[in-house]
């Protein structure tokens, strides 16, 4: 946490000079709760533990963590071609797990607009998010939360759903500013963000070049290998780390079409 709370004295006292149209600065302190465990397995996240499924998303880290390291990659985007492959449920299981080693730290943060998952599937009750720091109604320190399961811990930052215009936040100045305060502040940590499908608009397009890499999810029985193609022209300029072939769907409840 000492790095945290040198972030916060840093956004605090004003920092680097900055434009005004910049996200407000922190005030206050940053969340803590505690995780259910039982709840985490009854939505899938299962990487808390030593486990078969555990052990799966254990070796996804420690591939990930080799490449981003070797390369000097922070900002991890995880995204799927269309609805219902269990991105949300990979980006969260990668967290918990990469939280899990004591030398690591990683920050979530729901990208989603249309769709944010990561609070519903961890159990969090937020006060706030990603669209209220955006709209300088909040500092990061405001909506920010620690997420502790045992001895590990993690930092998140919830989604908020949005209607229309999501991908206007994506390409604002709004964004690009909290993106660079993510990257100097908490430059130790590594940085995942679960994005919204990458077919369904022009959102994950929008915010790909602020991306290091990719990491695709893809479902059985649900993504066509024409829609692989399909993300593999629009992401030509951006490293995908890896592909993940889910087994099991999350609910494909719709995406609006006004993306």
């Amino acid at each position: 946490m000492d790095s945290i709370k040198q972030a916060l004295d840093i956004l605090k006292s004003g920092g680097p000079q900055r434009p005004t149209s910049d996200i407000r600065e922190a005030d206050t302190q940053i969340r803590s709760v505690q995780l259910n465990p039982k709840f985490l397995e009854s939505k899938r996240i299962v990487a808390h533990g030593i486990g078969p499924q555990g052990r799966y998303y254990d070796m996804l880290r420690t591939q990930l963590l080799h490449e981003m390291d070797g390369r000097g990659w922070q900002f991890l985007a995880v995204t799927s071609a269309t609805a219902g492959c269990g991105k949300s449920v990979t980006a969260c299981n990668l967290a918990v797990s990469i939280a899990r080693l004591t030398a690591r730290s990683v920050l979530l943060v729901d990208m989603d607009m249309q769709k944010p998952k990561v609070a519903e599937y961890l159990g969090i009750k937020a006060d706030g998010g990603l669209l209220s720091v955006l709209a300088n109604d909040a500092g990061l320190a405001d909506v920010l939360v620690e997420a502790n399961l045992g001895r590990s811990k993690m930092l998140v930052l919830p989604g908020e759903a949005i209607h229309s215009g999501s991908s206007e936040w994506m390409a604002s100045e709004s964004m690009v500013s909290m993106l660079q305060i993510l990257k100097r502040e908490f430059r130790s940590r590594i940085v995942i963000f679960d994005m919204p499908p990458l077919l369904l608009g022009d959102d994950v397009i929008s915010i790909l070049p602020q991306m290091d890499a990719i990491l695709l999810v893809a479902g059985v029985g649900q993504t066509s290998i024409a829609e692989i193609k399909e993300c593999q022209k629009h992401l030509k300029s951006t490293p995908v780390a890896r592909v993940v072939v889910n087994r099991v769907s999350e609910v494909a409840d719709s995406y609006s079409t006004h993306y």
